[in-house]
C-alpha cells in the first residue's frame, strides 16, 4: 500500500476537513442513539411481557451496535492517524457545482488479507477544496479513509472506502505536488479517461464501480 507522510496542520485541518467533521457528527449520533435504545430497552423490560421482552432483545443488540460506533469512532477522529493510515491515491474534479465539486477517485478496496488489489472508482462530494482550482480534470492527491460499518464484518473488501484530500490536511502547496507527482501518470490518466463515470457511480447502490482486473493498465491489474 503506498503512503504519503506530511507534517499536517491540525488547525487548517479542524477548520476544512470535512471527513473529521462527519466523523464527530456520527459519534453524536451513536451516543443518542445509544442512550435511546437503553431508555426504550428497560421500558419494555420493565412492562414484563413476553412480547415486550422479544422487543427489548431487538432494541438491545441495537444499543449494542449504537454503544459500539460511540466507542470506536474517537479512534478515527484523529487527523494525524486519519494521513498516516490511509493509502495515498488519485482523485480528480469531475463536476463542478456552486456548492461545491464532485471528486472522483481511483481506490483498492480489497482488505490487507486479500491475495490481489481490488480497484474501483468512488466519488465524493466536497464543499471546500484550498489549494486546488475548481475545474473538471483538476488532479487532487488523496488519501483512503477505509471502515466497515458493524463490528464484526466480513469478507476481503472494505465496507466503505472514501478519498481525502490532502489538502485538507496541510496549506503547503508543494506538499501537494509531491503527493501529486508520488501518484503515476497511468492512474491520473485513467481518471481522466473515465470522468463520465461519476454518474454511473452515484447511481449504484454501493456508491462504487468496482473495475475489470483484466481491463486495467499494466501494474494495477494484479
Amino acid at each position: 500500500m503506498r503512503r504519503f507522510e506530511f507534517p499536517v496542520d491540525r488547525r487548517h485541518a479542524h477548520a476544512v476537513n470535512e471527513v473529521f467533521a462527519e466523523v464527530r457528527r456520527l459519534r453524536v449520533l451513536a451516543i443518542a442513539a445509544t442512550l435511546l435504545g437503553l431508555a426504550v430497552t428497560a421500558s419494555l423490560v420493565y412492562l414484563n411481557h413476553p412480547w415486550a421482552y422479544l422487543l427489548a432483545i431487538a432494541f438491545a443488540l441495537g444499543t449494542v451496535v449504537a454503544l459500539w460506533v460511540a466507542l470506536w469512532t474517537p479512534h478515527r477522529s484523529s487527523i494525524d492517524k486519519l494521513y498516516r493510515n490511509g493509502a495515498l491515491v488519485p482523485a480528480v474534479v469531475s463536476e463542478t457545482h456552486p456548492s461545491g465539486v464532485v471528486l472522483l477517485a481511483l481506490v483498492d478496496v480489497a482488505k490487507p488479507e486479500a491475495r490481489d488489489p481490488r480497484y474501483a472508482l468512488v466519488i465524493r462530494k466536497v464543499r471546500a477544496l484550498p489549494g486546488h482550482q475548481a475545474r473538471a480534470g483538476e488532479r487532487v492527491p488523496s488519501v483512503t479513509v477505509r471502515t466497515d460499518r458493524t463490528p464484526r464484518a466480513v469478507g476481503e473488501r472494505w465496507q466503505s472506502v472514501s478519498a481525502m484530500p490532502i489538502a485538507w490536511g496541510t496549506r503547503d502547496g508543494t506538499v501537494i505536488d509531491r503527493a501529486r507527482a508520488a501518484i503515476s501518470e497511468t492512474e491520473w490518466r485513467l481518471l481522466s479517461d473515465n470522468l463520465g463515470l461519476a454518474d454511473m457511480v452515484r447511481r449504484s447502490s454501493a456508491k462504487r464501480l468496482l473495475l475489470d482486473p483484466h481491463q486495467l493498465p499494466g501494474g494495477l491489474g494484479r
